[in-house]
C-alpha cells in the first residue's frame, strides 16, 4: 500500500516484530498508534491475551507478579471498519495488526492484536491497520501465540511467562 509507516515492537526478551501501518486505510487508528508509541505509552506493557491459532493481544496492561494485570488507560477513537461506516478493505489474515475493542464500536483505545492465523470472521468488524512487515516478524508473533497460558484473576489466556514490550518505535 502507498504511504505506509514503519513501526517496530521490541520485546524485553530481545525479539522484534516489524510492522507496516496503513494510514491511507485507517488514518485515525494509525495516528493513535503512532502518537502512543512516540509518547512511550507502550513501554513496559505486556501481551495479556494469547490464543494459539487466533491472535496475540497487548497494549493495555502492565503485568505485576503480585497485583496481576494493571490496566493503563488511553482515550478512545472511532472504529475504522466496515460495520461502523468506514471502508476498510484489510483482511484479518495471518500477520494483520488490528485494534481491540469492547462491544462498543468506538471503544478502541491502545490495545491491539496481531493475527497468528487467518480470522475472516473479524473482517469488517475490527479496525485492521497494518501487518507484519517480514517473515521473521510473523514467526515471532506465531511463536508468542503458542505460549502456555492460564487464568489470572478474572482474565483468561494470560501467558505464564509475561510477553513484555520493551518499546515501540516509529521509523
Amino acid at each position: 500500500m502507498a504511504n505506509e509507516i514503519k513501526a517496530k515492537i521490541e520485546f524485553a526478551d530481545g525479539n522484534v516484530i516489524n510492522l507496516e501501518l496503513y494510514p491511507d486505510v485507517a488514518p485515525i487508528t494509525v495516528a493513535n498508534f503512532v502518537k502512543l508509541a512516540k509518547a512511550r505509552f507502550y513501554d513496559g506493557l505486556c501481551f495479556h491475551r494469547v490464543i494459539d491459532k487466533f491472535m496475540i493481544q497487548g497494549g493495555g496492561f502492565v503485568f505485576d507478579e503480585h497485583q496481576g494485570l494493571i490496566q493503563k488507560q488511553a482515550g478512545t477513537i472511532k472504529g475504522e471498519f466496515n460495520s461502523n461506516g468506514v471502508n476498510n478493505p484489510i483482511k484479518h489474515v495471518k500477520g494483520t495488526i488490528s485494534m481491540a475493542r469492547t462491544a462498543v464500536k468506538d471503544s478502541a483505545s491502545s490495545q491491539f492484536f496481531i493475527c497468528v492465523a487467518d480470522t475472516p470472521f473479524l473482517d469488517g468488524e475490527y479496525a485492521a491497520f497494518g501487518k507484519c512487515a517480514d517473515e521473521e516478524s510473523l514467526k515471532v508473533a506465531i511463536k508468542y501465540g503458542k505460549a502456555k497460558t492460564g487464568k489470572w484473576q478474572y482474565f483468561s489466556d494470560v501467558p505464564f511467562d509475561p510477553i513484555v514490550i520493551k518499546t515501540v518505535t516509529i521509523a
